[in-house]
């Protein structure tokens, strides 16, 4: 090797971790390969998510013809599920097998239940769309049933495909393979939804058949990549695991290891305070910015770049034991300035500058949902960390919902009400509605914000507990 080629390869050495920010959450105990294959779980997830929020919307309401009402109750029914998110992290903390595995029958029936959803869910929607001699009912029935399918199955897996990699890491790489998680249902999401327009792009039932079913066989693929050889098989450390507390003792068991009640409250105010204008952003640039669709359609991508680039420091700021609340906070803070931004372009008439609010938005989010995830890991005790990454994702989800559904609904009616002169001649303009919906996130994060100052003072405690799980001594005095 040349001299020159010798200083470009010890370059390249230092600068690497630089480049590849989540290089270094690989450890002896949970190797780079092993990791990546570990993270497949929530690309699969990212796949589905990708399907029914995205692709199957226009595909069901512009090529089917199906009402959008309707479209939005089937899009809506996985969320049934997220409540139980807190149950099933639970059962796998303390599943019965005679093989030894806690987590990988809960993944691999979770893979199942995604598996069959998307099979059986193109000819529902065929059905549904009136391209049949079927009665009514039926039609409505099979499409329910597919949407209950892919969403308990999308729960599931995630939960416990969380608690796994819980088990797995090591409390020093825990926040930054919890920003690789996290980053890697975001590329799902993103590659997903590319690869699906494309594919569908000369639409016809036929290749809607396949796009689905294709969707069906990569997420059996991905789950079982995922999986192999992750979890030990010990059957000592499950044996006798029938005779313990039922659902409600642990969770009151949890609760008196700390505030759950307030993480879980702070967790749902600062997700639905973020999540209100899922739907309302790209409507926004074009309504009252007057951007066109190709414009309006980046947002998706900033909006996700955004959340790249806060799990990224999020995962940096708590491995530099930054307290996960302190970063909490961060991310709550920059989001309430991100949504003053959105509401600054329309009186500036400025696309610059919603577009930077729109990726500032992604950022705080991004922010805030790696540090709450981070600290409910590392605040739970031994052998509830399913639990308490369960009770997070029904926290999370559930408010995602139902704020997405709200920013709607409020967005509809406050534009009525606008329109008909009741806000005044000087509110008679399309922007009225929105900035009020992005107004009222701003108060919910600061409302946030209250929420999560108290939650600071038990960081020594989360972290004291910390090493439990692994073996080392417990405290569990409060400060």
């Amino acid at each position: 090797m040349t001299l020159g080629g010798a200083i470009l390869a010890r370059a390249w050495t230092r600068l690497g971790p630089q480049f590849l920010p989540f290089a270094d959450a690989a450890t002896p105990e949970l190797p780079v390969g092993r990791l990546m294959r570990l993270s497949l779980f929530q690309v699969s997830v990212g796949l589905a998510a990708a399907l029914l929020i995205g692709t199957l919307n226009r595909v069901l309401i512009v090529e089917l013809g199906v009402s959008a009402g309707l479209v939005a109750a089937m899009v809506s029914l996985p969320l049934l599920f997220a409540p139980f998110r807190a149950l099933i992290g639970f059962r796998s903390d303390t599943h019965r097998s005679v093989l030894g595995w806690r987590r990988v029958p809960y993944i691999w029936f979770g893979s199942l239940m995604q598996f069959g959803g998307l099979a059986i869910m193109p000819f529902a929607l065929i059905l549904l769309s009136g391209d049949s001699n079927g009665p009514v009912w039926a039609a409505h029935v099979a499409a329910a049933l597919a949407f209950l399918l892919v969403g308990a199955g999308m729960h599931m897996v995630q939960t416990v495909g969380l608690a796994l990699a819980a088990d797995l890491a090591p409390p020093r790489s825990l926040p930054r393979v919890v920003a690789l998680l996290s980053v890697m249902l975001l590329l799902g999401m993103l590659v997903a939804g590319l690869l699906f327009g494309a594919l569908l792009m000369e639409f016809s039932q036929l290749r809607l058949i396949q796009v689905i079913q294709g969707s069906a066989v990569a997420t059996m693929l991905l789950n079982i990549v995922a999986l192999w050889k992750q979890e030990a098989r010990d059957p000592s450390r499950t044996r006798g695991r029938g005779d313990g507390p039922g659902f409600m003792e642990s969770w009151r068991q949890l609760r008196g290891t700390g505030p759950w009640r307030r993480r879980l409250v702070a967790v749902a105010l600062g997700t639905a305070g973020f999540s209100m204008q899922d739907v309302l952003l790209e409507p926004y640039g074009g309504q009252v910015l007057g951007l066109g669709v190709a414009a309006t359609t980046t947002l998706t991508a900033l909006f996700a770049l955004g959340g790249i680039i806060g799990f990224i420091g999020g995962a940096r700021a708590i491995g530099r034991d930054v307290d996960a609340y302190r970063v909490a906070g961060t991310g709550t803070l920059l989001g309430a300035l991100a949504f003053a931004l959105v509401i600054f372009a329309a009186p500036m008439e400025s696309a610059v500058v919603f577009g930077v609010g729109t990726l500032a938005v992604g950022l705080g989010a991004g922010c805030f949902a790696h540090a709450t995830l981070t600290a409910f890991m590392t605040a739970a005790p031994q052998g509830q960390v399913g639990l308490a990454l369960g009770a997070w994702g029904a926290a999370q989800a559930t408010a995602a919902g139902v704020a997405i559904a709200m920013g709607g609904f409020l967005r509809d009616g406050i534009a009525a009400l606008a329109d008909a002169g009741g806000l005044g001649a000087a509110l008679i303009t399309p922007a009225t509605s929105y900035c009020t919906v992005y107004g009222i996130e701003i108060v919910m994060l600061f409302a946030t914000l209250v929420a999560l100052g108290p939650l600071v003072q038990w960081a020594r405690v989360d972290q004291a507990r910390l090493p439990s799980r692994f073996g080392v001594a417990e405290s569990r005095t409060a400060p």
